[in-house]
């Protein structure tokens, strides 16, 4: 490991860049009206979501707080393999806490678990088990150096993240992740079992065995899957297609940029959270982070050089696949695919299994009580240092 190397690193937006953003956000013409009378969700984000948010982002939104909160924990820059990985390390003072790593997705960021980082590095309960959190972001996301050549896959970026936990000294470490990050944790679950030593999901594609008669909520969320491919993904086409495109188009576009990841936003997670201030807040410290690094063309790689969403299950089916290592799963009903016990029992070893009937693919940001509880049960039951 002695040819990695670590530096300080603290997130400094200059004034002027976050001028200019307000200056672009202020000179933003929206179309004079929604495409159709009462057009509603049917064709996107509703009209008047937007025309919310542009108004919440230019006339309300700090970034200079959010970006001083970011900073109460300390980040670095990690250079893996000539590849520069941003990452934010929550060291706990507890002796026996556990190292863990999480893992975001997209449209999500190393932002995405801001919610519970604080409290699993630093438990109000001093009974309540500890962490030492790392969360990196993706190559291509913030800070970190984009993927370095075609065909850069989430088992290279699997292998860059082992190196950096073991680099940090933690030899044998904890996994948590969702959405693209899923399948950095399968890989590190799969082949790096000597290190990593239990994973966590919250996003866990998975199919029903044959000729099974299907549960009220396998049904119910059979039907929402069914919706998702069929309608919603339109996005994920152009992103591992055409990424220069929509890349080109965005990246210098704040709403633009809002809208293309917004959307997620709203579609993906729980209805109840999506009329609420902190929810917008996080939409828009997102789409800053977005558009102050700009990743929005990079971020699209995941989509372009793996494996597609119809093939999610077919993949984590394959035995070469499988997670080796114990791992739980938490099923919020409100994801895009959520899996049940007896689906995503057949991808791997699984040993602790928790539906939620609240919360959706955003579990962190949007029930972070219910990720750090189920995390804590999953050590308790499994951890052996």
């Amino acid at each position: 490991m002695s040819d990695i190397k670590i530096k300080d690193f603290k997130i400094d937006i200059p004034r002027g860049e976050v001028d200019r953003l307000q200056r672009k956000l202020r000179d933003t013409r929206l179309p004079a009206r929604e495409i159709v009378p009462s057009a509603g969700d049917r064709y996107g984000p509703p009209f008047e979501w937007a025309e919310s948010l542009l108004a919440k982002w230019t006339s309300d939104f700090d970034w200079f707080s959010v970006q001083e909160e970011l900073n109460g924990y300390p980040h670095y820059i990690a250079t893996i393999e000539q590849v520069g990985i941003h990452f934010l390390h929550a060291r706990s003072e507890v002796s026996n806490a556990i190292p863990l790593l999480l893992v975001h997705g997209w449209p999500g960021s190393f932002y995405e678990f801001s919610r519970v980082w604080g409290p699993l590095a630093r438990p109000a309960d001093t009974g309540d088990q500890a962490f030492h959190v790392v969360v990196p972001s993706l190559p291509g996301f913030c800070w970190s150096d984009w993927p370095p050549r075609a065909g850069w896959t989430l088992q290279d970026t699997a292998r860059l993240f082992d190196k950096l936990m073991r680099k940090l000294g933690y030899s044998q470490y904890m996994v948590q992740c969702g959405d693209w990050g899923h399948f950095v944790g399968r890989e590190l679950g799969a082949r790096y079992t000597d290190s990593c030593k239990l994973v966590h999901f919250n996003f866990a594609p998975s199919a029903l065995p044959e000729h099974v008669e299907p549960t009220e909520r396998e049904d119910a969320v059979a039907a929402r899957v069914d919706d998702w491919v069929e309608n919603h993904l339109g996005y994920a086409v152009c992103m591992r297609t055409r990424p220069h495109t929509i890349g080109i188009a965005l990246n210098d576009n704040p709403m633009g940029i809002l809208m293309w990841v917004g959307e997620k936003y709203i579609e993906a997670a729980d209805p109840d959270k999506q009329e609420q201030e902190s929810w917008h807040g996080a939409i828009l410290v997102t789409a800053s982070l977005y558009y102050f690094t700009g990743c929005i063309m990079p971020s699209m790689l995941c989509y372009y050089d793996n494996v597609c969403h119809e093939n999610f299950a077919k993949f984590n089916l394959d035995p070469h696949n499988h997670i080796q290592a114990p791992f739980g799963y938490s099923s919020f009903f409100w994801d895009t695919e959520p899996s049940s016990k007896r689906a995503v029992e057949r991808t791997g070893n699984l040993v602790y299994y928790k539906e939620h009937n609240q919360g959706g693919h955003f579990a962190a940001l949007e029930s972070p009580e219910d990720i750090i509880q189920d995390l804590r049960e999953l050590a308790s039951q499994e951890w052996r240092s």
